[in-house]
């Protein structure tokens, strides 16, 4: 309980002050009798040890006033625990490599952007059976890259719409845009992700070696890690042999074995230039315990905020003043009347 103006139980001092000097000061009425020895023996009635009691009621009466005037408060103190979070940037590759055959989702053989996509909606929205999985708080934005850097989406809130926009990434289709713009992409994100507040987090996903782009890889990480911004890198794909597309003579494509080859020296120093760390998925798997131990290592400040309700109590202190003052009245004028 809290009174919201205190100063006014200084007025509750008042009325037992003032009644002790009214009675110092009054003189007591007496009726002239030659002896009250015949009155001793009588006995004491309880109206008679009530009628003293009387001015106490009148009393307590106005002190509750006062005690009503400092509004007296009742509260319950909450809790709540908020998630301040940190802003991620996934910068995935979109080369016609990423459309290997050496993957598998939901059992069957699939190429690799689709495991990408759907690992990453996952580590977004987090595991149904798990409620602390999952970004929420966290903004996130997507870059794509193949010979060219494209932003899908800057850093955002609205999960479901950065979702929406991650169904429709798609393996580039003209020749002349495809490459490995590493650099590129990681300097787009860097932009995309300097002037946010709080953690900044880079995850840089690719399946080959930088071979396109102005910027240098190892460039965009040192620009990276002044401006704070921690990156993650993942190399995915199998090791050793996997069908790669290959454009027929007939327009379509064939799926023939190739090498596999990952340039992870590159992809570790980004991720040990900035603080990160580099991993490799060879399956679905990997990836998905890849995804589990980034969220692990990149949470959100939980900040607990305590707040206060209050009620005020005013009235009821008020009501019983008045009840008090009306018992006052009424037993005076009637069963504790006093007659003259």
């Amino acid at each position: 309980m809290r009174f919201a103006d205190p100063w006014f139980l200084l007025l509750a001092a008042l009325p037992p002050v003032l009644w002790w000097l009214y009675q110092r000061k009054r003189t007591p009425e007496a009726l002239p009798y030659p002896a009250l020895s015949a009155f001793a023996d009588l006995p004491v009635t309880l109206r008679q040890r009530l009628v003293p009691l009387l001015p106490v009621l009148g009393i307590l009466a106005l002190m509750l006033v006062a005690v009503a005037l400092a509004r007296p408060q009742w509260g319950v103190k909450v809790s709540s625990i908020e998630r301040e979070g940190i802003a991620i940037a996934m910068v995935i590759d979109t080369s016609t490599s990423m459309s290997a055959l050496d993957l598998e989702l939901e059992g069957e053989k699939t190429d690799r952007l689709k495991v990408a996509k759907s690992t990453f909606e996952r580590f977004v929205t987090g595991d149904s059976q798990d409620e602390e999985s999952g970004r929420e708080g966290d903004a996130i934005g997507v870059v794509t890259f193949a010979r060219y850097a494209n932003g899908i989406s800057p850093p955002t809130l609205d999960h479901p719409a950065l979702l929406a926009l991650l169904k429709d990434i798609s393996i580039v289709e003209n020749p002349d845009e495809d490459g490995t713009a590493i650099g590129d992409a990681m300097m787009l994100a860097v932009e995309r992700l300097r002037e946010a507040a709080g953690g900044r987090v880079m995850i840089l996903m690719t399946d080959g070696s930088h071979n396109a782009g102005t910027a240098e890889p190892m460039e965009a990480a040192n620009i990276a890690e002044a401006f704070g911004i921690r990156i993650y890198t993942i190399g995915v794909g199998s090791k050793g042999l996997a069908l790669m597309p290959v454009p027929n003579r007939q327009g379509g494509t064939d799926y023939v074995p190739s090498q596999v080859f990952i340039d992870e020296f590159t992809l570790e120093k980004i991720a040990d230039a900035t603080g990160g760390r580099y991993f490799r998925a060879t399956d679905t798997e990997a990836l998905v315990a890849i995804y589990e131990e980034i969220d692990r290592l990149e949470k959100g400040t939980n900040v607990v905020n305590y707040h206060q309700s209050y009620r005020e109590a005013f009235p009821a202190v008020l009501a019983l003043s008045i009840f008090l003052l009306l018992a006052q009245f009424g037993l005076s004028a009637t069963w504790l009347r006093v007659n003259p």
